[in-house]
Parts: C-alpha cells; sequence; structure tokens
C-alpha cells in the first residue's frame, strides 16, 4: 500500500514578507512557509506558525487529524496556538521526544517517544524517533515511518546524521529521504553543526548507499530550505539535477 505525502510547508525561519500579502491564501515556490509534512491527510509533521494556513489553502480537512508528530520545540516547527485550533475540531495524539517538557491538556494527549522505539500508529504504519544533530534544548528527532515496505525517513533540521541513527539506518533501503537542506550550494557557512549545505549532502549520499540506507530507487529530497542562503527555487532545482536531489516545495504531493 502507498503513503501519500502533501508538504504543506518546506521553508528554514526566514520568511518571505510576501506571505503577508501576495501569497497570504495561495502557495508560492519562493515564498515558502514553517515546515511541515501531512500524510495520508490525517497525519501531521509538525505544526509551526503557519501551518493552520497551510491547511486551508491545500484545502485538508484539518477536523480529519488524529496524531501530530513534532520533530522539536523550536517556534516555526512547534505552535502551541495552532496545535490547539487543530485539536479542537477533536481529539488528537501530540508525540514528542521522550524528554520535551509538554502537558496534556483539552483534547491532546501527549506521547512521549523513546529513540529507536517503534511505535504503531492507528494500525496504519509505524514510525520510530531517531535522534537528531540540533539545538538540544530544542529536543529534537528524526523520524522513521514505515508502511509494509515503504519506508520514509524524515529529517529536517539537523547536520549529518548522529552515530546511532546511522546505525539504525543501515540496510533499511528507504524509500524516500527528507533530508533538511537549509544551507545551499556553497561552503564555509557556520550553521554546519546544525544544518545541512548541499555539499554536505552531495558528501553524504554516497556513503548512505554503501551502507544500504538508499539505493537507486530511493528518491532524495531536501526541505527546510532557508530562500535567504539558496538561488531561486527553479534554478536549485537545475543545480541539483545531476546529483538526482529533489528539491521540495510547499503544496507538493507525492504517493510513495
Amino acid at each position: 500500500m502507498s503513503i501519500k505525502l502533501q508538504f504543506l510547508g518546506t521553508c528554514a525561519c526566514d520568511y518571505s514578507e510576501k506571505l503577508k500579502n501576495e501569497f497570504k491564501d495561495c502557495f508560492d515556490y519562493d515564498a515558502r512557509r514553517s515546515s511541515s509534512l501531512l500524510i495520508d491527510k490525517k497525519y501531521l509533521v509538525d505544526c509551526g506558525e503557519h501551518t493552520w494556513d497551510s491547511l486551508r489553502i491545500s484545502g485538508a480537512d484539518a477536523s480529519k487529524i488524529t496524531n501530530v508528530f513534532i520533530t522539536h520545540l523550536h517556534d516555526d516547527h512547534f505552535n502551541i496556538e495552532n496545535i490547539r485550533k487543530v485539536a479542537s475540531l477533536g481529539k488528537i495524539c501530540l508525540w514528542v521526544n521522550e524528554n520535551a517538557p509538554i502537558e496534556e491538556e483539552n483534547n491532546i494527549e501527549i506521547v512521549k517517544m523513546k529513540p529507536f522505539q517503534k511505535y504503531n500508529v492507528d494500525g496504519d504504519f509505524t514510525i520510530t524517533a531517531l535522534p537528531s544533530n540540533h539545538d538540544p534544548l530544542s529536543f529534537p528527532v528524526h523520524f522513521l515511518i514505515e508502511k509494509e515496505e515503504k519506508r520514509i525517513f524524515y529529517g529536517c533540521d539537523g547536520a549529518w546524521l548522529l552515530a546511532g541513527t546511522y546505525n539504525f539506518l543501515r540496510n533499511k533501503k528507504l524509500s524516500l529521504m527528507v533530508l533538511d537542506g537549509t544551507v545551499g550550494d556553497y561552503t564555509g557557512d557556520y550553521r554546519l553543526a546544525e544544518h545541512n549545505s548541499i555539499p554536505m549532502i552531495r558528501m553524504m549520499l554516497p556513503s548512505l548507499k554503501t551502507f544500504g540506507v538508499i539505493d537507486e530507487t530511493t528518491r532524495v529530497m531536501i526541505s527546510h530550505i532557508a530562500p535567504s542562503l539558496h538561488k531561486s527555487h527553479i534554478e536549485t532545482v537545475g543545480l541539483l539535477k545531476k546529483d538526482k536531489i529533489e528539491v521540495a516545495y510547499d503544496g507538493q504531493k507525492l504517493e510513495i
């Protein structure tokens, strides 16, 4: 069975002012919104400051959302007011790092995830929280989502891969790998300890193939893109075509 995905936002935190006017009611390739992913129309990965509007723009029925998975507690990924808006339409489970200081409230049940432990989600798929190389005070994780033979890695906000995560992914042969792509196609950026640049991703991919994490059939994408650190979306697509790296965009739909 396939997994249906929609990118509701693909930005880092350098948002365009145009989101307040020109693109307040539509998606745009370069005026990106806070990073968020909708799975099978009812599971949400991250709910940041733009996610409620992104759900509206996409035409998604927010009342169908039953589970929200949070990668970390930075504002562009975790906005409690927007989470409460989703929960006002029906009870949700909010999944977070086991150490995240989040408490239950009306219609919000908290699930504290232990690293490397596989959890069943409504019988639809399993999800595993994997340690992430990002600000430890934000309680970061990446996610591995598995549904029968399909495996999706979602790793936005985090540089490289930590050793435990790298080893856990060995021979998993991912169907889709979504990597943090905050920094553009240049070297020398100071963010290497928390965010990937395009040259960093180019270095990782051969080792991921050697380690059996990906192969020639795996779709590799970048999201969490900082427009101020990249060329335009169209130019970036052209730059990465030879590397077989896709560039996610707001509103994009996939079926894996």
